[in-house]
Parts: structure tokens; C-alpha cells; sequence
């Protein structure tokens, strides 16, 4: 799916080599309407290159990284050396997760009635909401239509993207964590606490659901759910902090439950 306008410094690219010379490779960026970049030699590869071929050819897909942009000129420099192989492998996915996305929001535009003029401002939406139109389905398979209308998607636009991606996207299991800060000052303090965390972790919960309490450094505790999806993994992550927050409640002591890892109080 082609974005608009030109890559920003520091953004990783699809490319497609076009012609390699002694000097580098220009390319052309497949996800900016086959803008040209040129890697100069001394972005191919770390150290002396002293055959460009042996490490770029011609019709070889890559990802490079953008080191500057020069729009009146027509110009983009990239850097084939400063990605990793990690960051090679998420942009290739991204990259095919959005060529999927652009057949599905081609069918959203169908079952919407949703003419060309009106798909092509709904998908400048959702890149400027989501950074990427797959993405937008992600959201709608995780947390419905509403989510999508309550980022200003118009409503029977989100109901097709959430329905297209309940339909297409799977994800087996989902991991999120929680943190809990319990304390108890009493004689049985310690006994209180592992009391506390011993109904986080053995609330019950369904075969396909695991639950794990780990110790990070007093008064912190951390609880790690995997779940088949992220409703059940949050209702999961919620009952156990509630069941420990309330052992320690019972003997004196306090409890908070966090989202995410905050600092310490």
C-alpha cells in the first residue's frame, strides 16, 4: 500500500535494487509510490566492499534505513549496513502484513459502498491513527468496532474493518503483565504476603490460561498472564491482583495493582 509524501530520517524501508553501479545501488521504495534511493558503498556493509555485487543485485528485495531525505531534489540516501537482521525480518513482515491489509481494505470499501475519493481519505486516516492500515485490523479483532469509532472511524466503515479482522487475524495466545505493590506491616507480614500471592497465582481460570507471580524487588511483584485473546488475558490479570489485593487487605496490610511498571512509591 503506498503511503504518502516522503520517508522520515531513522524510518526503515522496503526497497527494491534497480541498478547496481561501482559507487552503490539505487533502489526504488516500494511503500512511497517507487520513490528512488541511492545507497552509496559505504552504506552497503560494514567494513571494505570490493565487489558491490556480492552483497546487492539487481531485483533483490531489502530494507535499508533512511539517513537523509531531500524532497526538492528528489533524493533519498539509505543505509543497507545500519539494519539488523531482526529489524530486517519485522519490516519484511510489516511490509506483507500491509499488502494484506490493502486487499481487505479494498473489501471494506466494497461492502461499505465506500467510493474511491472517500477509501482513499479513510485510509489516510488510519495510517495517521494507526501508523498502518494493518493495524487497524489488529485493533478491531482485539477490541471491536468501538474502538475504531471512538479513534473516528466512521461506524459502518469499523464494524467491516473489526468483522474483517476477526476473520482473518489470528493470534494463538497473547501475553500481558500487571504489577502489584503489597506491604504488610504486622508480625505476620511475610506470612500475609505469601498468602497474597498465592491466590494471584492459583485463581481459577481455564485450561488454555496460565498465570505466573514472579518477585521484582520489595515491595513489587509482578504477574504475567497468556491467554488465546486479550479479553480474557485482562480479565484474568484483574481477578488475580483483586484476589491478592484482598488477602492482604484482610491481614492489615496494602495493596495497589499497576498496569504498567511505574516507580516504585
Amino acid at each position: 500500500m503506498e503511503r504518502k509524501g516522503w520517508p522520515e530520517e531513522d524510518e526503515l524501508v522496503v526497497c527494491t535494487v534497480k541498478q547496481v553501479k561501482d559507487f552503490g545501488a539505487f533502489t526504488e521504495l516500494d511503500e512511497y509510490g517507487l520513490k528512488e534511493g541511492l545507497i552509496h558503498i559505504s552504506e552497503v556493509a560494514a567494513g571494505w566492499v570490493k565487489y558491490i555485487r556480492d552483497h546487492v543485485r539487481e531485483g533483490q528485495k531489502i530494507v535499508c534505513k533512511v539517513l537523509n531525505v531531500e524532497p526538492t531534489k528528489h533524493h533519498i540516501d539509505l543505509s543497507l549496513k545500519d539494519v539488523n537482521e531482526h529489524q530486517r525480518r519485522e519490516k519484511i513482515q510489516d511490509w506483507k502484513n500491509e499488502q494484506k491489509a490493502e486487499n481487505w481494505i479494498n473489501y471494506v470499501a466494497e461492502v461499505t459502498k465506500t467510493g474511491p475519493e472517500e477509501l482513499e481519505e479513510l485510509i489516510d486516516q488510519l495510517y495517521e491513527i494507526y501508523d498502518s492500515v494493518y493495524a487497524a485490523f489488529e485493533e478491531g479483532m482485539q477490541n471491536g468496532a468501538d474502538a475504531l469509532i471512538d479513534a473516528g472511524v466512521k461506524s459502518a466503515q469499523a464494524e467491516a474493518i473489526s468483522n474483517v479482522g476477526i476473520e482473518n487475524i489470528k493470534i494463538p495466545y497473547v501475553e500481558i503483565t500487571g504489577y502489584m505493590d503489597l506491604s504488610c506491616p504486622t508480625p505476620e507480614g511475610v506470612d500475609a504476603i505469601n498468602k497474597s500471592l498465592k491466590s494471584a497465582a492459583k485463581i481459577k481460570v481455564d485450561e488454555d490460561v496460565k498465570v505466573d507471580v514472579t518477585y521484582m524487588g520489595a515491595p513489587r511483584y509482578r504477574i504475567h498472564v497468556t491467554a488465546p485473546d486479550y479479553k480474557k488475558a485482562e480479565n484474568v490479570l484483574k481477578q488475580s491482583a483483586d484476589a491478592a489485593i484482598k488477602v492482604i487487605k484482610n491481614a492489615k496490610g496494602t495493596g495497589s495493582f499497576h498496569r504498567h511498571n511505574e516507580a516504585k512509591a
